[in-house]
C-alpha cells in the first residue's frame, strides 16, 4: 500500500525509514530529476542505518506514484518545488530538525530552500551533483537523453519505476531543461544565505555537470563546506561510489550531531 503526503495540491507518495521525528533528526531524501522513491533502492535504509537517524523519501508530483501533472513544468520549478512543497511536506510530516540529502535537481532544490532565509530549522546539507547554473555539458547530456528516450531503452526503463507518470516524470525535466529559456537558470544568489554545514558529492566523470559547481557552492555558502570529489565516478555517486559516499556521509552526520550537542549546551 502506497502511503502518501499531501502538500503543493497533489498527494505525493512517501517512504518513512528508521526513527520517528521525535526520537532522532531526520534525513529528507530529494531525488534527481528522473527519480523517485523506488529509484534510490536501498540507499535511504543504509545512511539510517548507518547515522541513526531517520529517514525521509518521497516523489515529486509528476514523478513515481505520486500524482501526475499538467505539462509543461514552469522554468521555475524547483523554486516552487523548494519554497512552496518541500515545506509543506515537513510540516505535514512534523519534520522539525531535517538534514536535506539532494540528488543532482534535488540538490538543487535543497540550496534554494536552504538560502532562503525561510527554514531555519535545516540542520545541514548533503549534496550529490548538484546544479547552480546551466552547462553546456548538462544540456548535452540532456538532448542525448531524449533521443535514448525516444529512440532507444530510456523509456522502457523508466516505465519501471514511474509507470503512467513516465511521460510527467521525462517530459517534465527533460523539456524545461531544453529550454531556450532555461539557459539564464542561476541559483548562485541563494548560496550567501546558506550557513548550515554543506557536504557536496561530485563524480569526476559527471556527465551534467562540471567542477565549477562545486567551486561556487564553496565560493557562494557562508557556512562551512566540505568538497568530496570521487574518480571512477559519474553523477549518481550513492549508486557507482556506494561505500565511499556512505563513509563520507555518516563522517558527516556524526560532525552536525557534535555541532547539535554543542549549540543546546552553550
Amino acid at each position: 500500500m502506497v502511503t502518501r503526503v499531501y502538500a503543493g495540491g497533489h498527494r505525493l507518495e512517501y517512504k518513512w525509514i528508521g526513527p520517528t521525528p521525535d526520537q532522532a533528526p531526520t534525513i529528507v531524501f530529494l531525488h534527481e530529476g528522473l527519480g523517485c522513491v523506488e529509484m534510490w533502492r536501498d540507499f535511504p535504509e543504509q545512511v539510517a542505518e548507518a547515522t541513526g537517524y531517520g529517514a525521509l523519501v518521497y516523489s515529486r508530483a509528476g514523478y513515481g506514484q505520486s500524482d501526475p501533472i499538467s505539462l509543461p513544468r514552469p522554468v521555475e520549478f524547483m523554486h516552487i518545488e523548494a519554497l512552496k512543497v518541500l515545506p509543506e511536506v515537513l510540516e505535514n510530516l512534523h519534520i522539525r530538525d531535517p538534514v536535506l540529502f539532494g540528488h543532482s535537481d534535488g540538490g538543487s532544490i535543497a540550496l534554494i530552500l536552504a538560502g532562503s532565509g525561510t527554514a531555519e530549522n535545516i540542520r545541514g546539507l548533503v549534496l550529490e551533483a548538484p546544479h547552480v547554473f546551466v552547462e553546456s555539458i548538462g544540456i548535452e547530456s540532456i538532448a542525448a537523453a531524449k533521443e535514448n528516450y525516444e529512440h532507444g531503452s530510456l523509456k522502457a526503463s523508466l516505465e519501471r519505476y514511474h509507470g503512467d507518470n513516465v511521460e510527467c516524470a521525462f517530459r517534465g525535466w527533460n523539456d524545461v531543461w531544453l529550454n531556450p529559456d532555461f539557459r539564464s537558470w542561476n541559483i548562485e544568489s541563494y548560496l550567501p544565505g546558506i550557513r548550515v554545514p554543506v557536504l557536496v558529492i561530485q563524480g569526476e566523470q559527471d556527465q551534467y555537470g562540471t567542477l565549477q559547481q562545486v567551486s561556487a557552492i564553496k565560493n557562494g555558502c557562508s557556512g562551512v563546506v566540505e568538497a568530496v570529489l570521487l574518480a571512477d565516478c559519474g553523477h549518481s555517486p550513492h549508486r557507482d561510489q556506494n561505500q565511499a559516499v556512505l563513509k563520507n556521509v555518516r563522517s558527516f552526520i556524526r560532525r552536525l550531531h557534535r555541532l547539535r550537542r554543542f549549540s543546546l549546551m552553550s
